[in-house]
């Protein structure tokens, strides 16, 4: 920033394995945003190193770290980033468009992917024709297309109700459960309980990296909220 140089973060040593299930936490400008950017091969590191499945991403061209983004990271993001003129299916689908992969497999990899999310029937429906829930389920499916090695999440629920939001983690977990590998990054400290593991960021640095005994179960939190709805009926 002009002559000012901002350590966005400092002596970060942190591993994820297969198969967790990770919040990223802390207040704005902690250094979690960049963080998300190293491990989604949006940024690279100024020192340090950063290995993807046992890979040194700064060893990668620009075309290699390019495939790499599309095949080993799926992205979710806050604002869905669904494009509006295509179907559910069209946006799924364009992953593996970019990957090479023939049509007739995306169609019926956009399909599975699309109703293991929970979307079976809405296939042609365009993002204004579906609710925020379905957009962001949309947005995981897309994620979920290439089967990446990782699943990164920036406030996944952030422009959700708080019944959908659960939702959502029910389904992140139903994922994570199947042998997803998930990092969200989140400002609310009840979503943050529903993952197995939690980091926290301060002034650049991990302040806290603590695993969570028990987890949230947000299909149990669903069914509470459906118990309570009928007992008010």
């Amino acid at each position: 920033m002009g002559d000012n140089v901002v350590h966005a973060m400092q002596g970060v040593s942190l591993e994820v394995y297969p198969g967790e299930f990770v919040a990223v936490m802390g207040p704005s400008g902690s250094g979690k945003s960049t963080f998300m950017n190293v491990v989604g091969c949006l940024d690279q590191p100024t020192s340090g190193s950063y290995e993807l499945n046992g890979v040194e991403v700064a060893t990668l061209s620009r075309d290699a770290l390019a495939d790499a983004r599309n095949r080993e990271i799926g992205f979710i993001f806050q604002s869905f980033n669904l494009l509006p003129r295509m179907t559910a299916l069209g946006n799924v689908m364009l992953p593996m468009l970019y990957a090479g992969v023939p049509e007739a497999i995306r169609l019926q990899r956009g399909m599975a992917a699309l109703q293991a999310v929970g979307l079976k029937g809405r296939e042609h429906h365009k993002p204004k024709e579906m609710s925020g829930g379905q957009q962001q389920r949309t947005a995981i499916a897309r994620a979920l297309v290439n089967k990446p090695s990782v699943i990164l999440a920036d406030e996944p629920t952030g422009a959700l109700d708080s019944r959908t939001s659960v939702e959502i983690m029910a389904l992140l977990q139903h994922l994570n459960k199947r042998g997803a590998t998930i990092v969200v990054v989140t400002h609310e400290p009840d979503i943050a309980e529903h993952c197995s593991r939690i980091v926290t960021f301060s002034d650049g640095r991990v302040r806290e990296d603590r695993l969570v005994t028990n987890p949230i179960s947000a299909q149990q939190r669903l069914d509470e909220m459906d118990a309570g709805r009928e007992n008010a009926a």
